[in-house]
């Protein structure tokens, strides 16, 4: 697919899939535009850059859709000076969104390959308001806490206490909780009164985080 083709079919996922999921923010539009979603696809896959689907990225991790995407990055409210802490860099392409939206975004893999990867994309890109970091953050990541806001890209079945404690009053926190079939996309506010306001968003299904930690089953 050449470069203009590439353009178009960004044009189309934006006006065919995301703008009607309701995801009207300009700036997220924008951002969307303008960076490239085939320069983190893997090549085998990389005409399918801006289908309506979840790609697969190796060792059981994928990109989420375009739809999905749009309305986690519009309900995160990033602004220009916000530290942002996402968990699961994957492919790398939803942390260039938030480093083109963001102050400084610190970014999270437990996985070796798919994190140099990523670092390689979006150094290319020029993107340099990141930070990479290698490990586990399916319990959180408090090295560079409080955060303005923090994305988890992989679901959770249950969401730990220990992510809401990093967030800065007014901060926001978008994470994909529950269990296969019934995972919820959620907002977690921190109010100025120091509590947490809830908001649920839409349903998805998304891989979990490698280690997420699991709800208690109780025996009968």
């Amino acid at each position: 697919m050449s470069e203009l083709n590439y353009l178009q079919a960004r044009n189309n996922m934006i006006e065919q899939q995301i703008r009607p999921w309701n995801v009207v923010d300009q700036r997220v539009l924008d951002v969307i535009s303008q960076v490239p979603r085939e320069a983190f696809v893997p090549k085998a896959f990389r005409d399918l850059a801006y289908a309506e689907i979840n790609i697969e990225l190796g060792h059981g991790q994928v990109m989420m859709t375009p739809a999905v995407e749009g309305r986690l990055l519009q309900a995160a409210r990033v602004h220009a000076d916000d530290k942002v802490l996402e968990i699961g860099t994957g492919s790398g392409y939803f942390t260039a969104l938030l480093a083109n939206m963001g102050g400084h975004v610190y970014s999270v893999e437990i996985i070796r390959e798919l994190q140099q990867q990523a670092g390689q994309h979006l150094n290319e890109l020029g993107i340099q308001n990141i930070s990479l970091e290698e490990g586990d953050g399916a319990q959180g990541w408090g090295r560079y806490a409080p955060y303005d806001v923090i994305v988890i890209t992989g679901s959770l079945p249950v969401l730990p206490d220990s992510f809401q404690k990093n967030l800065a009053p007014g901060g926001r926190l978008v994470a994909i909780v529950g269990e296969a079939p019934a995972m919820e996309a959620r907002l977690v506010t921190h109010s100025a009164e120091g509590g947490f306001n809830n908001e649920y968003l839409f349903n998805t299904e998304i891989p979990p985080l490698i280690n997420a930690p699991q709800p208690r089953h109780f025996l009968f």
